[in-house]
């Protein structure tokens, strides 16, 4: 267990679901990542990524079986990094071949069928193949900062004890809109019709997570941010990215500090510093974390093992 882990503080407040549930609706592409018929519903949509590797299918643990709080969030941020590194990773390996193909003349039918279907899942409305089209989906097909989706988890899943993190895998309070689709929150207000969503695993909630921050139109300062740093040649830090969370709920500015005070109190940039080696690997070592058998090897330090062997 690293330094920084143990020196946790025992003590930090929580706020448990915030009110605007993250202002989304879950994407009816969840199962991209659900290894279906060999990774997902459709065989182009997925040519370029690995098989999903069965431990992103487990459900979350009972983390308030803990006594003390430093074991608590230790245990909470070692499970919850390898899914992030699994879901980033991933999608890397999209960003690449997103890439790659920006680079050719000219583009085949699955190239452009696979570009139309990543232009919809992240709401880009742009001529398929055109360099607006490129440019918008390199900006929003992207990762986020382990630090950023630590703190966030941590505060909206109460460290992972809530009903809804518990009942339905959701670390994040994601809402949905139809009837069923979810867990019905006991103070919502009379007439409201929404739900907090629920996933078949955590590591889904972590994609669809990344996923609204990615495509939602109120979370375009927080890519605005990123792409700000990616121009610069540096990696948005989840500090810099929280920024961008005005809209994620009713609190606001005092919602944006709370996060960042979690990221600093918590230590949560040594994750952001571990991931690097992450972003800066090849794209052989990504396709074994993308698809690593086992999810320890996920964590920090034998990721890069991960990533180096062979």
């Amino acid at each position: 267990m690293s330094s920084g882990i143990r020196a946790l503080l025992l003590v930090f407040p929580m706020v448990v679901f915030g009110f605007w549930g993250a202002l989304h609706t879950p994407d009816p592409d969840l199962n991209r990542d659900s290894n279906r018929n060999g990774g997902g519903t459709d065989g182009v949509a997925l040519a370029q990524l690995p098989p999903l590797p069965g431990w992103a299918r487990a459900d979350l643990p009972d983390f308030s079986g803990y006594s003390d709080t430093t074991e608590k969030k230790a245990a909470f941020f070692s499970f919850l990094y390898p899914r992030i590194v699994l879901a980033n990773s991933r999608i890397l390996i999209e960003r690449e071949y997103l890439q790659s193909l920006s680079d050719k003349e000219e583009l085949s039918k699955s190239e452009l069928t696979w570009l139309k279907r990543q232009a919809e899942r992240l709401r880009v409305d742009e001529e398929p193949g055109s360099q607006d089209m490129f440019r918008q989906l390199e900006n929003r097909l992207d990762v986020i900062p382990p630090s950023l989706i630590m703190a966030q988890a941590a505060n909206e899943s109460a460290w992972g004890t809530s009903r809804f993190a518990l009942r339905g895998n959701n670390l994040f309070g994601q809402w949905c809109f139809s009837e069923g689709c979810g867990l019905v929150p006991q103070s919502r207000v009379e007439g409201a019709s929404h739900e907090v969503a629920t996933f078949e695993s955590p590591y889904l909630s972590v994609r669809s997570y990344i996923q609204n921050l990615n495509r939602h139109p109120v979370y375009q300062p927080l890519r605005d941010i990123r792409v700000k740093a990616n121009n610069n040649g540096d990696y948005a830090t989840g500090v810099s990215l929280a920024a961008g969370l005005l809209g994620y709920s009713e609190r606001g500015e005092d919602y944006v500090k709370e996060i960042r005070s979690m990221i600093r109190h918590n230590n949560l940039t040594y994750y952001d510093d571990k991931f690097r080696s992450v972003r800066e690997g090849s794209q052989q070592q990504l396709v074994k974390m993308a698809s690593s058998s086992k999810e320890e090897a996920l964590l920090p330090g034998n990721a890069d093992e991960e990533g180096s062997e062979g």
